[in-house]
């Protein structure tokens, strides 16, 4: 089966050193059992289980209006199944919000991006640091003792995050000047500066011409291999899927209609059948 796979094979580099014997995948992290959601009489999400392992990348496929996104914000506290439940790290999360999420080290970007466009890089990146600062307003609105040598310290990682991104040249310029690709790394940037567990993409090559889809791969590929995130991601780009994921999730309206390696995947009649349409008599 032909997926719309590009020619090009983002991130081979990355997946050879990931290969290589330096990146183990773990136990199971993250396990979503009969997860089902409605809005209203319309339901979104029906019975739906899969997990995902610790330090590998999972991603989530499936034509627009599967559910995809919904299935995020699931996981990260926007909404809450009328049924089902969440394990995240052997604790059972039945009613986790966004909050208790992001404490938890659940991180995450969005389709459309949502940054502070009038904030420098920098200070975008710093705002990602915001659950990891201890000092109170008042500490930190007089900018003394403990509150200074926090933000400094704070300061190091975000500066860390824009080597990390090759972004240096443009730390102090204001986002909404800087081109959609180089805001997307900004998001990503910012959602690692709160140092995540599980790391949640929603489409991060949506928008992005050939080189810039082939920088993000690199990107995620070395923050999955050399910071050890989990990566959940959703993507349409069926060739960036099937090259840098570990294992793929597919939904179709609301409903998981395949599960396992890409190569088990490329070769799922129903995950065919979703893609290519099935001809009817």
């Amino acid at each position: 089966m032909q997926m719309n796979e590009p020619d090009a094979h983002f991130g081979a580099d990355a997946l050879t050193n990931m290969d290589s014997g330096r990146r183990v995948i773990g136990d199971v992290i993250l396990d979503l059992k009969n997860i089902s959601l409605s809005f209203g009489g319309v339901k979104a999400l029906t019975d739906i289980s899969f997990d995902v392992k610790r330090h590998e990348i999972r991603a989530i496929i499936g034509p627009n209006g599967a559910g995809k996104s919904s299935m995020l914000n699931v996981i990260n506290g926007v909404y809450r199944p009328q049924q089902g439940e969440i394990v995240y790290q052997g604790r059972h999360r039945k009613n986790m919000d966004c909050h208790t999420a992001a404490k938890s080290g659940i991180a995450r970007t969005f389709q459309n991006i949502a940054l502070f466009k009038g904030m420098t890089v920098l200070d975008n990146i710093m705002t990602g640091r915001n659950l990891k600062m201890k000092s109170n307003f008042l500490m930190q609105a007089l900018y003394w003792g403990p509150a200074r040598r926090e933000e400094i310290a704070h300061r190091v990682k975000a500066e860390e995050i824009i080597d990390f991104l090759e972004i240096q040249a443009i730390r102090k310029t204001p986002v909404g000047r800087l081109p959609y690709g180089l805001q997307k790394r900004v998001e990503l940037g910012r959602a690692l500066a709160a140092e995540p567990e599980i790391l949640l993409l929603d489409e991060p090559m949506a928008g992005m011409n050939v080189e810039e889809k082939q920088d993000m791969c690199r990107f995620i590929l070395d923050v999955n291999d050399q910071f050890g995130t989990t990566i959940v991601l959703i993507e349409h780009d069926m060739g960036v899927v099937m090259d840098i994921s570990d294992r793929v999730v597919v939904l179709d309206y609301g409903r998981k209609i395949g599960d396992g390696t890409p190569d088990e995947v490329r070769s799922n009649q129903d995950v065919i059948n979703a893609y290519l349409g099935v001809a009817h008599s």
